[in-house]
């Protein structure tokens, strides 16, 4: 790029800067080289103004009032198991869910765009080992359960990935070392994810260094604007894709796939479908699933008024107790309708301790939150979607997610689950699983997405299983 150009792109931000108040962003340009200067005007240049602007006035500088709904009432929940008025609508469903994937009417959308860093891990947390057996990452698990239903529905299934500026580059090598995991290169489609500026209490633009100014994420709900924005929603049209499996890299034990989901989603025309699970306590940290003046609505745990995450029905069972868990259906026509007539999901503020450049050009790390960032949450969509649908769903199969590196959801416990769920398919197909005096399997087992999707799979292969002895360590594929 030549002087003139990055002049007039120079020119360019000042002009947007300084009337907002912005323009120490650009106070260090004297200091930088040519190509850090460029650097410093593609993140400026970023910023979406006709979004931030009156974010500043209504999330930085003043905070929202949450006024929660007072009308929340218990949403209609479809349970895993039929009862006996709704075992003909499954058993259609499962077929018609099996006949979408076979027709390529599916595709997996993975939200890949945090770093493992609370993990331990310094990349993209896809590239973590999380299996208790085996040392295959999160991103490995994935590509062998596209790989399986690849085969099991004998059709391509494209792969959508959200990234970050943070784990783009990182995350496209990754795959190529690794082959794209013997998955066709052109059915995996990497993308990243909208960033928007992190502020001071008193609105002032973060900058991370002398360079860069600090972006942040603009959460999972802009995943859907970045589907519009990158092509990727115009490439799935293109291939006959009618339904998005959205689910986040850090649950090893998601089911994108699966038949009943996406079956009963297409039955009752639904436009978005939540999974749920009952909640491990009153209080436990995940959305609430709810109904607010007849629409679904997810309220997070943080607002949920106690009084109601304490309340009970007549027969003492929890009142509201469907546990959001990330994972849902969305329909291509419906992401594009809500894109198109510009929905905006409602921005949450947080608030955030960020390593920042003070006004004398020193880095500076706080141990106090610092930084408003403003995001986002998919789930928000499901109040804008005709006929949503909920499906509680067993945890024990289908969620564990690895988001701390000990206690609750962490990699212990999702190593854990991992083991129990692979014993439990392996008893059901008569395999003996050997176990301590408390009942904890001796055995360290996994199995591969590739080998089995569920546990029918696995039953349908009992020639192939293997014997297990106290202390042994499998991953069977």
């Amino acid at each position: 790029m030549t002087v003139r150009e990055i002049e007039a792109r120079y020119d360019r931000c000042l002009k947007a800067l300084k009337p907002r108040g912005q323009d120490h962003v650009l106070r260090w340009w004297d200091e930088l080289t040519t190509h850090q200067q460029e650097q410093l005007l593609t993140d400026i240049e970023s910023i979406p103004w006709d979004v931030v602007d009156p974010l500043i006035r209504s999330h930085v500088l003043d905070k929202p009032r949450r006024e929660l709904p007072t009308d929340l009432t218990p949403p209609e929940v479809y349970s895993q198991t039929p009862d006996a008025g709704r075992q003909a609508l499954y058993k259609d469903a499962i077929e018609l869910g099996r006949e979408l994937i076979r027709a390529g009417k599916v595709a997996a959308f993975t939200v890949a765009g945090g770093q493992g860093t609370r993990l331990g891990f310094d990349g993209p947390k896809g590239q973590v080992a999380v299996t208790p057996v085996g040392n295959r990452t999160l991103f490995e698990l994935f590509a062998d359960t596209i790989k399986a239903a690849r085969r099991r529905y004998t059709v391509p299934v494209p792969w959508y990935i959200m990234t970050s500026p943070a784990n783009h580059q990182q995350t496209i090598e990754y795959f190529t070392a690794h082959g794209y995991f013997a998955l066709p290169q052109d059915d995996i489609v990497m993308f990243e994810q909208g960033m928007l500026p992190m502020f001071s209490f008193d609105g002032a633009i973060l900058m991370a260094e002398k360079h860069r100014v600090a972006l942040g994420p603009d959460g999972h709900g802009g995943s859907l604007k970045a589907l519009v924005k990158s092509g990727a929603l115009k490439d799935m049209q293109a291939r006959g894709i009618e339904i998005i499996s959205y689910f986040q890299i850090d649950n090893p034990l998601v089911k994108p796939f699966d038949p009943l989901f996406i079956g009963l989603h297409a039955k009752t025309g639904a436009e978005m479908s939540a999974k749920v699970t009952p909640k491990a306590d009153d209080l436990e940290g995940v959305g609430n699933v709810c109904i607010h003046d007849g629409k679904l609505t997810v309220v997070e745990y943080s607002d949920f008024p106690d009084e109601l995450a304490h309340a009970r029905n007549a027969d003492g069972s929890r009142k509201f107790d469907a546990g959001n868990l990330a994972i849902h259906l969305l329909n291509v026509g419906f992401v594009n309708r809500i894109i198109a007539q510009r929905f905006d999901l409602p921005y949450q503020r947080a608030e955030k301790s960020v390593t920042w450049m003070d006004e004398n050009g020193f880095q500076r790390t706080p141990r106090e939150p610092n930084a408003i960032k403003l995001e986002t949450f998919v789930f928000d969509a499901l109040h804008l979607a005709k006929n949503p649908l909920v499906l509680e769903v067993d945890r024990a199969e289908e969620f564990s997610p690895v988001k701390n590196a000990t206690g609750v959801d962490s990699l212990e416990t999702s190593k854990r689950d991992q083991v129990h769920r692979a014993c439990r398919w392996l008893e059901s197909a008569g395999v003996a699983i050997p176990r301590k005096p408390g009942g904890e399997p001796d055995v360290t087992v996994a199995i591969c997405p590739a080998f089995a999707l569920d546990a029918e799979d696995v039953r349908a292969q009992r020639d192939r299983l293997p014997a297990l002895r106290a202390g042994h360590s499998l991953y069977i594929e």
